[in-house]
């Protein structure tokens, strides 16, 4: 996973092979897989000036998810 310079997420890692966004939270250190997040998507993500305003309005709670660990 790469670490990202963000308030809300610690890092982020992608699969492109299988459109999933892993993500960890600084927070709660919590991690999520985000289903069927496009190249184009997660692209932005890393690219936002705003990371945490990025992920709130383009991935959080517009794909699938699932917990992994925290």
């Amino acid at each position: 996973m790469t670490y990202v310079q963000s308030s809300a997420l610690e890092q982020v890692a992608y699969d492109p092979a299988a459109h999933t966004l892993h993500a960890t939270f600084r927070d709660s250190g919590r991690t999520y897989i985000y289903r069927g997040v496009p190249q184009e998507i997660y692209d932005g993500l890393i690219f936002a000036d705003s990371i945490g305003s990025f992920f709130n309005a383009y991935i959080r709670d517009c794909f699938d998810f699932e917990e992994t660990g925290g």
